[in-house]
């Protein structure tokens, strides 16, 4: 098993949620969007974003405005529609959920990690280890 891919998954599944939360911020050009996700460690190609882009504007949750430009053609800057920004609330709460679900597993391991190494190396060596474990 490849660590890369396992790691690739995990970022493709949570891309949509970081663009809309990029988005609901204000209105944003792609550019930007590639930007701000590699200045979170989260990289993202043009040729992922745009059709990612499509899709959500296709499914009513952005809406875009033609900006122009001083330098080259004019700009599109996208921006939540209200469906788009019920659909984020949908995905923040399950996002929580889900981040929370995985903490507390991870904390009980930690937790049993340390219960573990406190049994095996008590404070009282000479005192054998509980046996009602």
């Amino acid at each position: 098993m490849n660590i890369e891919n396992t790691q690739s998954q995990m970022r493709k599944g949570i891309l949509e949620f970081c663009i809309l939360s990029i988005i609901r911020r204000g209105e944003a050009y792609p550019s930007d969007i590639v930007e701000e996700m590699r200045g979170a460690n989260l990289q993202i190609l043009e040729g992922t974003l745009y059709p990612l882009l499509t899709r959500l504007k296709n499914a009513d949750m952005l809406t875009y405005r033609w900006v122009e430009s001083n330098s080259g053609p004019p700009r599109k800057y996208f921006s939540l529609t209200a469906k788009g920004q019920a659909f984020y609330s949908e995905l923040e709460a399950t996002w929580n959920e889900l981040a929370n679900a995985v903490n507390a597993l991870a904390s009980k391991r930690e937790s049993l990690v340390s219960t573990v190494t406190a049994i095996n190396n008590p404070i009282f060596p000479d005192s054998p280890p509980p046996t009602n474990l």
